[in-house]
């Protein structure tokens, strides 16, 4: 049984979450032979002033502003 954990930052849409995990799922099934009912994912939402890249918080990194924004905005 395939256990998954995925960290996304906030903001992604339950949407987003549900096409990823059926595309995760269609994966495990293909490549680990795994029973599509048995693939389990866990989302951990994380907020950008907890997480760095390079030493730099992703809240303060500029070249991740947009991104940042647009998952604040719901985009």
């Amino acid at each position: 049984m395939p256990n998954i954990t995925v960290e996304l930052l906030a903001g992604r849409t339950i949407e987003q979450r549900r096409a990823f995990a059926a595309a995760v799922a269609d994966q495990a099934v293909d490549i680990l032979g795994a029973r599509r009912q048995d693939v389990r994912m866990v989302f951990s939402e994380i907020t950008p002033d907890i997480v760095a890249n390079g030493g730099v918080l992703a809240s303060e990194d500029d070249s991740r502003a947009g991104v940042v924004a647009a998952l604040a905005d719901g985009s």
